[in-house]
């Protein structure tokens, strides 16, 4: 039964990854590519791990893959944040079917 768990779980990671992947490539900007990586990828990983510790019956293992899984979720966010933040300003065009640019407007960047 565990295993069979363990690779429902890690098939579906898996799926989520590749989903994300292939979001890199046909997404049109650099912010979207980065909302696709950041958060498909944290459930994809987090799923192998959940995987991981589901498979194996070893309390080290277990805490060790919560632990990479709770890391990952508090970190990946902050991360994404920061280096689509570092996209903006320095100046990545947006996607010309973009609607809504706030920040732009409040530090006055015109695209247009």
């Amino acid at each position: 039964m565990r295993e069979g768990i363990a690779a429902l779980l890690l098939a579906f990671g898996a799926v989520i990854t590749f989903l994300a992947a292939y979001g890199v490539l046909r997404l049109p900007d650099s912010l979207t590519r980065m909302q696709a990586t950041s958060k498909a990828t944290t459930l994809g990983v987090g799923c192998v791990l959940l995987s991981v510790a589901v498979a194996f019956d070893d309390v080290g293992v277990r805490t060790k893959a919560a632990l990479v899984v709770l890391f990952l979720f508090v970190t990946q966010p902050i991360a994404a944040h920061l280096m689509a933040r570092a996209s903006y300003r320095s100046g990545s065009p947006l996607w010309e079917g973009t609607v809504v640019d706030e920040l732009g407007e409040e530090q006055g960047r015109d695209d247009e």
